[in-house]
């Protein structure tokens, strides 16, 4: 991507989810290099110290820290955003970056399936308790990373937890899916702010994403990997394009593919199973809709 693409962000606030490894990473360290305060997340708290750490000393930035949480319980996201909102003056960029897929099917300690909760419940819920922090922002960022994985997939509401016919591949492009219908309903919400929120597929990246395939695929996804598929620094350029490029100044609602606006499926593009997966997750996490 041309570097005059992208602003500085000297005066940005940044957290970026998942920040402990692979795109996340990369994420965090392409935006802490471009200036920007970065709160990289992480489930362990003795690598993502680490990995703050490095990424402080690589950038030669001194205002990158780690935030720990784990997303699969939504007691964690509740406590992380409670921090967040007592230590933070205002929120500019939020990268909602996290993910798993899980290969068997699993419930969290709040009964949810485990995919569905860290991949779609856990940032909607830390979006609704961040969202005031990024209203005190000039021009806050929601930046979502889905994946083209949402295509084929469907929400099928009388079974969000997946009881029937689980799969991994499933249950990870329903995830998917789910986040680029939450970006749409949330794009929607936002018209007359100055808040945006806009979703990307980040290309298929060597990363740990798929660690726990059956052994056999897994030893496939691995040589295919290093002759095929791209770096977390090349996974993460949309990523940062989205939070930092004067070119999406204002826009909001899109899915973006290389940096460039992509159209996503027809069922993410469905306003009304928008509206009800809004509704559905604002009584699972326990907010209100509105």
């Amino acid at each position: 991507m041309p570097p005059e693409q992208l602003r500085t962000l000297e005066d940005k606030v940044c957290l970026v989810t998942g920040a402990t490894g692979g795109i996340g990473e990369a994420t965090a360290h392409a935006l802490a290099a471009l200036g920007a305060t970065v709160i990289a997340h992480g489930r362990d708290a003795a690598k993502g110290q680490q990995i703050a750490a490095r990424i402080a000393r690589e950038t030669g930035s001194a205002a990158v820290s780690f935030v720990q949480a784990d997303l699969a319980a939504l007691a964690e996201v509740r406590r992380l955003g409670a921090e967040l909102d007592r230590s933070l003056p205002r929120l500019d960029v939020l990268v909602l970056n996290a993910g798993v897929a899980c290969a068997r099917r699993s419930l969290t300690a709040d009964g949810y399936e485990r995919t569905f909760a860290v991949n779609h419940l856990a940032p909607f819920l830390l979006t609704h308790l961040l969202r005031a922090k990024l209203e005190r922002s000039a021009a806050g960022r929601i930046v979502v990373v889905s994946s083209e994985a949402h295509r084929g997939a469907r929400i099928d509401f009388d079974d969000l937890m997946l009881e029937r016919r689980y799969s991994q591949w499933r249950a990870y492009g329903r995830s998917k899916l789910a986040n680029l219908l939450f970006t749409r309903f949330l794009a929607r919400r936002l018209v007359g702010t100055a808040m945006t929120c806009n979703a990307l597929h980040p290309g298929v990246v060597r990363t740990g994403i798929f660690r726990e395939a059956p052994a056999l695929l897994r030893g496939v996804l691995s040589a295919v990997s290093r002759l095929l598929l791209l770096s977390p620094e090349q996974g993460a350029r949309t990523s940062v394009y989205l939070a930092s490029s004067t070119d999406v100044a204002g826009r909001s609602g899109d899915y973006y593919i290389r940096c460039k606006p992509a159209q996503p499926s027809q069922a993410a593009r469905d306003d009304a199973a928008a509206d009800r997966l809004w509704a559905a997750s604002a009584k699972l996490v326990g907010v209100t809709a509105a």
